[in-house]
């Protein structure tokens, strides 16, 4: 007959290496978008999930690692966001159109928002530990927005004469600097002009 006790028990389901991964980068990738890196702690990766900090440590190594897997799961949701938006715009124009309004730029840099971690990143291109990982993760990103300039392209909406990597870095660009200019633009009726005129360096007159 089972004893009390260990009828009592709970019994828990191991996870697989793998599960356990996916669990603290979920954990990580919410600690770091409400704190940034710099704020970001790991022991607060741990609590969320219920772990010690060694856990965590054993699975990634460093603070810089983690934080590194996340952002490679960022370029990826970046990828899966742009295809997502597409089948809701008649052209690529009307989707960079989307990015790179002062609403849904906004919406990149709310406290909390996962994207978030984009800004973050590229402001730590320069940090000695995490700036490897922020500068692949931008590259990545430019990478899926050129791809969204030549889908231009070929539809018509996008000039056809515009290279459409340094069209996918003034867009990056225009993105990643949306912080700096809510801080210190005085004047935040420019904004809409911002992307406007990033825009019309992109875009094909119409006929």
């Amino acid at each position: 007959m089972q004893g009390a006790s260990e009828a009592g028990r709970t019994k828990r389901t191991r996870l697989t290496a793998q599960q356990r991964r996916e669990t603290i980068l979920a954990a990580a990738t919410e600690v770091f978008a409400a704190s940034g890196y710099r704020a970001g702690k790991v022991s607060d990766v741990a609590a969320r999930i219920g772990v010690t900090e060694p856990v965590i440590f054993q699975n990634f190594g460093s603070k810089a690692a983690l934080f590194a897997a996340v952002l490679d799961r960022l370029a990826g949701d970046v990828r899966a966001s742009l295809d997502a938006l597409t089948g809701h715009h008649e052209s690529a124009a009307s989707l960079l159109a989307h990015i790179l309004s002062p609403a849904d730029t906004a919406a990149l840099h709310e406290p909390g928002a996962h994207r978030t971690l984009f800004g973050d990143a590229a402001a730590l291109i320069a940090d000695p530990e995490a700036g490897e990982a922020a500068a692949r993760v931008a590259g990545v990103v430019a990478g899926h927005l050129a791809d969204l300039v030549r889908r231009g392209q070929r539809d018509g909406s996008v000039r056809a004469d515009v290279n459409p990597a340094a069209a996918a870095w003034l867009i990056l660009s225009v993105l990643s600097a949306r912080p700096l200019r809510a801080a210190a633009m005085a004047d935040e009726s420019l904004e809409p002009d911002v992307g406007g005129l990033a825009l019309r360096a992109i875009l094909a007159r119409p006929s």
